[in-house]
């Protein structure tokens, strides 16, 4: 297993940071975050301040039960804080440690990298995400300036940059209506740019007008004036692509190319805790905190009913253990219709993320995951690998031994 991606798994409390809240310099039109400042209309800037960084990171860390923890910065665009933010937050990190191990995990659209950024990140061990959807035509289709400009050429320079300083880092690509259809060309491009951590997104968007400007839904939401946002995956062609670039990784690419997807996969498959929410049995280990102190249930479900209060008058593991967000994390598992439930796969998909699952089932129950016939194609596809794999793995082997019989296992 890849032990490179930092997983909240195995910390008894996780909670993401939005030091800017949704702010961004781009405008990426998929993106689901961006309408939040809608939220915070009478707030005229959405900065977290240092007193409630300090706040944070002190009970942060008086709240973790294990010697390690894991801090994780996103937005927005979390390089819109100036670089002394984050040495603060290193230098309060220290004073609260308590002899704790500190990881730190950072998000960015890689457009406002610098010399300065990589070498900070490098001297203190920062894992550095970064937002690509491959090649160029790609990329550009949705990943945009507020002014509509590309962003490719920016963020490929912000990359060798990281590369230049040998900052570790992984790329987050979202799969959406257009680059779903190309996946090979997707694929073989970070394998060009040698990227070996690579996490792949499935854009799933339904919008619908409301009070207050925004558009996007909750799954519970139901009504015929709801559409599928155009830029969605198509719920089949996921399948399709994941097939395709499964086939070309088990060819030469296993344990040399890190996909996280893969490696969650395979995790579920030898009965090990996923690195990644969307495959695990239950969610609300990771909630997320807005620059004003705002706690909600997952960084996909900052809406109202899902608050669940504000550091300033709550602890974190008061709202992190509170009732509502046990009920959050069971939900999961506990509202799967009883086709998920029946289904072969279920020990591997756990009806994947909540907010996929506004469909309804051939029986008309609510619940089934919009991904669900990709998904189901997908794990049919890799099954005989998965336990080929499980097999080495119990054995003591490399899992990588699947390249050798590859051939042999899909006749």
């Amino acid at each position: 297993m890849n032990k490179r991606y930092i997983s909240p798994f195995a910390k008894p409390v996780y909670v993401m940071l939005k030091p800017v809240g949704s702010v961004c310099n781009l405008a990426c039109e998929y993106c689901y975050y961006l309408e939040k400042g809608k939220l915070y209309t009478q707030v005229k800037n959405h900065i977290m301040t240092e007193e409630l960084l300090e706040r944070f990171i002190k009970e942060y860390l008086s709240s973790q039960t294990m010697q390690q923890v894991l801090f994780t910065w996103h937005g927005g665009e979390t390089l819109i804080r100036p670089l002394s933010f984050y040495k603060k937050a290193l230098e309060l990190q220290r004073k609260y440690a308590q002899g704790r191990q500190i990881d730190n995990c950072l998000q960015t659209n890689g457009t406002l990298l610098n010399d300065e950024w990589c070498r900070f990140f490098k001297e203190n061990n920062f894992l550095v995400g970064v937002s690509i959807d491959g090649p160029q035509e790609f990329h550009d289709e949705y990943r945009r300036s507020r002014q509509g400009l590309p962003s490719f050429v920016k963020v490929m320079k912000g990359i060798r940059l990281l590369k230049k300083y040998e900052v570790e880092y992984n790329a987050m690509a979202v799969v959406n209506d257009y680059n779903v259809d190309y996946p090979l060309e997707f694929y073989n491009f970070f394998r060009e740019l040698e990227c070996r951590y690579i996490q792949f997104a499935p854009i799933v968007e339904r919008i619908d007008s409301h009070a207050g400007g925004t558009v996007l839904t909750t799954p519970e939401q139901q009504n015929a004036t709801i559409q599928l946002a155009p830029f969605s995956v198509d719920g089949a062609k996921w399948g399709d692509f994941l097939c395709a670039i499964f086939d070309t990784w088990l060819k030469k690419d296993v344990g040399t190319y890190y996909i996280q997807l893969f490696d969650a996969t395979l995790a579920n498959w030898v009965g090990e805790q996923p690195g990644i929410c969307t495959l695990a049995r239950t969610c609300g280990h990771a909630g997320v905190m807005e620059f004003n102190g705002d706690v909600y249930a997952c960084d996909h479900y900052v809406f109202p009913g899902y608050k669940l209060g504000n550091i300033y008058t709550k602890t974190i593991t008061e709202m992190m253990y509170s009732p509502a967000q046990m009920k959050f994390g069971s939900d999961k598992s506990d509202r799967l219709p009883a086709q998920c439930k029946e289904c072969d796969y279920l020990f591997a998909c756990n009806g994947e993320c909540p907010k996929n699952r506004f469909l309804y089932t051939a029986t008309g129950e609510a619940g089934l995951n919009y991904l669900c016939k990709g998904y189901k194609k997908f794990f049919s596809h890799v099954a005989p690998y998965m336990d080929y794999m499980k097999k080495e793995l119990l054995e003591r082997r490399p899992p990588a031994n699947v390249m050798k019989v590859a051939g042999q296992l899909s006749n």
